[in-house]
């Protein structure tokens, strides 16, 4: 303390040039920080788990296309179970999804189907169409080879 003596008893001025600094802000210079930024959400992003996506054969490719067609040569507004995959935008491989709904529209030529809710579904990442007259008719159901 002798080192101090001369300015110890000084009265305190405040700064004009910069404003006092509040007690949080004061306080968060001393608390811990994360020396690893964004290692959690690695970690995370590591051990989410994705999918192959499963090539399905060229009959189970012809049931789903007679489906399609039936679905809309018939224009049936029942809702369907469809399974499809959706292609994960961080990783290889992605998701099989089931989503409950009727189907608006068929898109032959941009290959996709249109649902109610405006999704559209890629007519190649779906895995199967199920549910009300579908399961009825196409039970037993053998594509023309």
């Amino acid at each position: 303390m002798e080192k101090y003596k001369d300015i110890i008893n000084l009265p305190y001025e405040k700064s004009k040039n910069h404003s006092h600094m509040s007690l949080s802000d004061r306080a968060a210079q001393f608390l811990p920080f994360s020396a690893l930024t964004g290692y959690e959400k690695s970690i995370q992003e590591v051990s989410r788990l994705t999918s192959d996506f499963k090539e399905i054969s060229q009959e189970e490719k012809d049931i789903i296309s007679a489906k399609l067609n039936y679905i809309d040569k018939n224009k049936i507004t029942d809702q369907f179970e469809i399974t499809y995959f959706i292609k994960d935008k961080k990783k290889k491989g992605g998701t099989y999804q089931v989503i409950k709904s009727s189907i608006k529209r068929i898109v032959d030529t941009e290959g996709k189907i249109i649902l109610d809710s405006k999704k559209e579904i890629a007519i190649n990442n779906i895995i199967d169409i199920s549910g009300g007259i579908i399961d009825r008719l196409f039970s037993n159901f053998e594509p023309i080879e």
